[in-house]
């Protein structure tokens, strides 16, 4: 079900467009990766769903309304470039930012301290946010987005600042948001985040979406019938044993055993290549290689070509 839509939506910024007739779908419950290269259009997309800017063209329906101002309070936006007053006391400034969401004091209250203390910085409260890390300052940053239980959580490079440990901590808390119900935009250019949380993701480049879908069924794609095999042979594995059309590559010894890629044609099964094999070697592993995410990505923006007609 979709849950969130943009439709045609095209802005433009002078002589520049930002963004030339992009719409994507965004399932319920799901995380969804907003992915392209710098300057590709993906911030201009995320500030018209905040409505901090208009589109020039096209609409955004959420939850079945064309988007309006009543919305806000049921999205929750944690964004790139972060925004806390450094001045300010850490708890008193966490408490304001839930106030100005609707959360009444006393929920707030009872709402940060149980946040406070999961992510281990009660010690804190007090601290003025000049003296945080910017690890620090991003859970802060985190608690009050998603403070006021919205429905929709727009995340934009969360990661940004976060030790490995930490970041495990918050890809662990937006699983169990999306879980509890949430649907989230995701945006990064961190690949193997992408394959560790979204559910679908949609590509931007020079303004235009060049690629949407979910993430399982895009790495099928853009598989190539390429197998990595590791096997024991007195000789090398010579081409004409192998099925018509299959190309060997890699072809190197690797301690006592040998290893190499082997390309199929499209129309061979991994099974007629294992049959050839086992007449001449002993296997000892055989797996499909699938390309990642950040495999995708790059031959993706490659293929639509690096020139941006707006510069």
């Amino acid at each position: 079900m979709t849950y969130f839509s943009a439709n045609h939506i095209t802005k433009r910024y002078a002589s520049h467009t930002a963004l030339s007739d992009v719409s994507i779908n965004v399932p319920e419950k799901s995380i969804f990766g907003l992915l392209g290269p710098n300057g590709a259009g993906k911030t201009s997309l995320i500030r018209i769903i905040n409505q901090i800017t208009g589109p020039d063209e096209g609409e955004i329906i959420f939850r079945n309304e064309k988007l309006s101002p009543h919305h806000v309070d049921q999205i929750g936006y944690l964004p790139e470039e972060r925004g806390l007053y450094k001045k300010m006391k850490v708890g008193e400034q966490a408490l304001y930012l839930a106030q100005l969401k609707g959360v009444k004091r006393h929920d707030a209250l009872k709402k940060l301290r149980y946040w406070f203390e999961k992510f281990e910085i009660q010690a804190w409260w007090n601290k003025k946010v000049e003296e945080l890390s910017k690890g620090m300052q991003q859970k802060i940053q985190f608690i009050v987005t998603i403070i006021h239980e919205p429905n929709l959580l727009i995340f934009d490079e969360p990661f940004s600042g976060f030790d490995p440990i930490n970041v495990n901590l918050l890809k662990e808390e937006i699983l169990t948001l999306r879980d509890k119900g949430a649907t989230i935009i995701f945006s990064t250019h961190n690949m193997a985040s992408v394959e560790e949380l979204c559910d679908n993701i949609a590509l931007i480049n020079n303004s235009r979406k060049i690629l949407e879908g979910s993430v399982k069924e895009i790495k099928k794609t853009y598989k190539t019938n390429t197998f990595a095999v590791e096997f024991q042979s007195n000789e090398s594995i010579k081409p004409e044993i192998l099925p018509v059309g299959a190309t060997l590559n890699n072809l190197q010894p690797s301690d006592d055993l040998m290893r190499a890629t082997i390309q199929l044609p499209r129309e061979t099964g991994q099974n007629e290549l294992l049959s050839a094999l086992m007449q001449y070697c002993t296997i000892h592993s055989f797996n499909e290689i699938i390309p990642t995410m950040n495999d995708i990505f790059i031959q993706t923006v490659q293929a639509a070509g690096n020139h941006n007609p707006n510069a």
